[in-house]
Order: structure tokens, then C-alpha cells, then sequence
């Protein structure tokens, strides 16, 4: 450990800049600036030793000319509570999945891709900076999470200001595309712009004039609403209250909001939440506006089996809802492989795009040649276009090995990054509720929308 943290010292001064504007956090954990510090203290090669390196470079400083160690260092940061752990699971899955499977084909750069699994709670707590702080720490090259655009937010500065590679497979927000991160932020999700776009027309389409919107108070919540909003309008429909309800998500309830909406008595009422969605889907049943009585719509951070098991008392209480979240029409195959790393599995949401968060990394530093984020961010959105289309990591290496440019097209599709670090192109499922109150697989469409020029 002490001997990869000298070699990652000498490789930061490359960026100065970057790492300079990490020094500043102010958590107790202890940051990777004083844990490199330590390393160089007690570390440090007498005069002696330098003049030899220089005349001689070892082994591990070969491995480290591009600025990296040698090893890929995956860190997740994924929800394992909070009011998004219901997606922690399939989003995990996916990770350790892709690492085993880059393992198997040999690695990144002739060794094993290591991971260290960490909590990003949600924006309620300071949980995402301490596991932020201790990713750094230990050196990962790549930061995998999370899965709150919110949560995204509060940790983007720390993790791309130390020339990290910060890669999200569910931040939806707009708030994204052109952020300030030293052109090491990724999103295997798409913008809440193709979102709000789809969900928009599907409401339409089925036959709802007049909609009320509930959404939470924050960047992910807000935003949708927004996109959501001008879909409607573009489509026909009409707001009703003319403006989305935005509401606390810590509120003790939601008798208020929902009286508002009720007192519309809109065609249909679509609730943008995380885990507090229950509560308000609650009150809307106590208010004669619930599923049984409206037409009534979820998005991807409440349409879960996760949300259903809260309502294992009430039968039918979801029957009839719908929603839209970023999915792929999964392989068997893939089902197959994630239930092997984790057989509890119910929810799969947000699973592809994990995995393909970490083959993308993997490529990339292959390309590179080498393991240091600045130069895998640099050809990063390349190996997802033009080139030669491959589907797995083994293929995909072996193209690379032989000289050739590659186009991954993965689990979640067919991805094509933007030099922003944007998917172009997604897959929507349109989900459905049951009398069992899960999601009736055999009701989801799939539909795919495209950034438009």
C-alpha cells in the first residue's frame, strides 16, 4: 500500500491543478492529500536510491508512466441505505459482475481489477463524502456512483478536483452535461431530458387532457418535472394545478400536497420520489385519487418491487400504475449472471448500466495503456463509438490488443458517450404494477429515445 501510494504522488504532480483543488474538504475522515503525504515521508528514497531509479526504472514505475499504478481500482459508491437502497443491489451486482468478468479474460493491463464497495446513503447525510474520502484513499482510480444526482452533487468536486474518474450508471439530472469536472465525469443514464420526454408521451397516449405533478425537492426531482412538464405541454395536456407541486421529502406527510392535486381533480397524477413515494401514494388512496381511482404514474426512483413491498397489506393498492425508468430489455443470459452474484435479486433497475460503467473504465485504461483517470478520460467516450462494434470485454480486448479501435456496445445498449460524457441514445421501460402490487413483467415496453441534434 505505501509503495502504490509513492508511485501515485509522483504520478499527481503531473496535475498539480487538479490535485491542489482536493486539499480543501473539510470531513474528519482522513484525505488522500495526507495519506499521500504520510506515504512520502516515510517512503522517500535517500539521494542515493533516486539517482539509481532515474538511471533505472523499476518494474512498477514502467507499469506507472502514464501516471497509474498498474492496478485498476474500481471504488463504488452506491446506495446501501437511504431512500434509494432498494437500488444498492442490482446496482452492485452489476459491478461485481463486470470486475469478475474482466478478471476471467485477464485483467486490465496483464492484472485484476480490484474493487472496494462503500455506501453513498442519500443527501439526508454526510455518508457519500466519508466514503468518497476513503475511496480516495485507497487510491481508486475510478469512482462508481452514485446513484442520487443529488448525492452526485455533493461529491463531484472532491472526486474529479483529485484527477479521479467520477462515473455514475443512474444520475439523471441536466445539471450533469455541462458541469465543471475536469473532463472526468461519466453517466452510463441518460438525462432526465429523455425522461421526461418519454414519460410525457406515454401519459398522452393514454388518453389524460389534464395532469398533476408531485415532485420532490431536489436537483433530480425538480428537473424531471420540468422535462416532464414541457412534454406534456408540447403533446396537449395541461397542468392542473398549473405549476408541479414540490414537496420536502422529509415532510411528516403529504396531506396538503395531495388535497391540492385532488381539488384539480386532474385525468391523472404522476409522483416524482424516491422511498417517501409510499407515503404519498398513501395519502392519495385516503384522498379517493389513488391507482383505483386515477390514472397514476411513477419514474425510475419509485418504480420498484421495492415500493410495492411497502404496500404488502393492501392488495391492488398499485394495480394500474405506471412509470418509466432507464432500462434495457434484459438477456436471460445477463438475468442469469447477476442472479449468480446475487441470488436475492428481485429488481434489476440500473443493473446494466453498472456493469457497463466498469467494462467501459476497463477499456479504456487498456487503451490508454494505462491506469491513470486523466488518461483513460481521454479516450473513455471513444471506446463506446466509431469503431469496430463488440459486446464483451474478451472481445473487445482482443481487438485492442491486435491495434484496433473499438465501439463497446453494452448491456444497457448501445451507449455512443458524447464528449460531455452523455449517452445518446437510451432505452426506456414502461413498467407496470399488478394485483400483487410488483411489476408485471410481462405488461413493460421498451421504447428508445435520442438526443436530438
Amino acid at each position: 500500500m505505501q509503495q502504490k501510494q509513492w508511485v501515485r504522488l509522483l504520478a499527481l504532480f503531473a496535475v498539480l491543478s487538479l490535485f491542489v483543488a482536493a486539499c480543501g474538504g473539510d470531513t474528519e475522515t482522513s484525505e488522500p492529500a495526507t495519506d499521500e503525504a504520510s506515504a512520502s515521508e516515510e517512503d522517500s528514497p535517500s539521494e542515493d536510491d533516486s539517482a539509481t531509479e532515474e538511471d533505472s526504472p523499476s518494474d512498477d514505475e514502467s507499469a506507472a508512466a502514464g501516471g497509474g499504478d498498474g492496478v485498476l481500482t474500481v471504488g463504488t459508491l452506491l446506495p446501501q441505505t437511504g431512500s434509494l437502497a432498494f437500488l444498492g443491489p442490482p446496482m452492485t451486482s452489476g459491478v461485481d459482475l463486470a470486475v469478475g468478468e474482466i478478471n476471467e479474460a485477464g485483467g486490465v493491463l496483464g492484472e485484476d481489477v480490484t474493487v472496494s464497495q462503500g455506501d453513498s446513503g442519500d443527501t439526508t447525510t454526510d455518508i457519500a463524502s466519508q466514503t468518497t474520502d476513503r475511496l480516495l484513499s485507497e487510491n481508486a482510480d475510478v469512482i462508481v456512483g452514485a446513484a442520487s444526482s443529488g448525492v452526485s452533487l455533493t461529491v463531484i468536486d472532491t472526486i474529479t478536483g483529485a484527477g479521479v474518474i467520477h462515473f455514475s450508471p443512474a444520475n439523471t439530472a441536466p445539471e450533469f452535461t455541462d458541469y465543471d469536472d475536469n473532463g472526468l465525469y461519466f453517466r452510463t443514464a441518460p438525462s432526465d431530458v429523455l425522461q421526461g420526454s418519454i414519460l410525457g408521451e406515454v401519459i398522452v397516449e393514454d388518453g389524460n387532457a389534464t395532469v398533476g405533478v408531485l415532485a420532490l425537492q431536489d436537483p433530480y426531482g425538480e428537473g424531471l418535472a420540468g422535462f416532464l412538464t414541457d412534454s406534456l405541454e408540447s403533446s396537449g395536456a395541461t397542468l392542473a394545478p398549473a405549476e408541479p407541486i414540490i414537496y420536502d421529502p422529509q415532510a411528516p406527510n403529504y396531506d396538503a400536497e395531495v388535497q391540492q392535486i385532488a381539488s384539480e381533480n386532474p385525468d391523472a397524477i404522476v409522483v416524482i420520489g424516491f422511498d417517501e413515494s409510499a407515503r404519498i401514494i398513501t395519502s392519495m388512496i385516503a384522498a379517493g385519487v389513488g391507482p383505483a381511482d386515477k390514472a397514476v404514474y411513477g419514474v425510475d426512483g419509485n418504480m420498484g418491487n421495492a415500493l410495492g413491498e411497502q404496500f404488502a397489506n393492501t392488495p391492488g393498492a398499485l394495480e394500474g400504475m405506471k412509470g418509466t425508468t432507464p432500462l434495457t430489455e434484459l438477456s436471460e443470459d445477463f438475468r442469469t449472471r447477476l442472479l449468480e452474484v446475487d441470488p436475492a435479486l428481485v429488481d434489476f433497475n440500473y443493473s446494466a448500466e453498472s456493469y457497463d460503467a466498469v467494462i467501459v473504465s476497463a477499456l479504456a485504461a487498456e487503451v490508454a495503456q494505462s491506469d491513470d483517470p486523466v488518461a483513460m478520460a481521454e479516450v473513455l467516450a471513444d471506446v463506446t463509438r466509431e469503431g469496430e462494434a463488440c459486446t464483451d470485454y474478451a472481445a473487445c480486448l482482443a481487438i485492442i490488443s491486435e491495434g484496433g479501435d473499438i465501439d463497446y456496445d453494452g448491456q444497457s445498449g448501445p451507449i455512443e458517450l458524447s464528449d460531455a460524457g452523455d449517452p445518446q441514445q437510451a432505452s426506456f421501460g414502461i413498467l407496470q404494477y399488478n394485483a400483487e402490487n410488483a411489476i408485471d413483467e410481462t405488461l413493460t415496453e421498451f421504447r428508445l429515445a435520442e438526443v436530438s441534434e
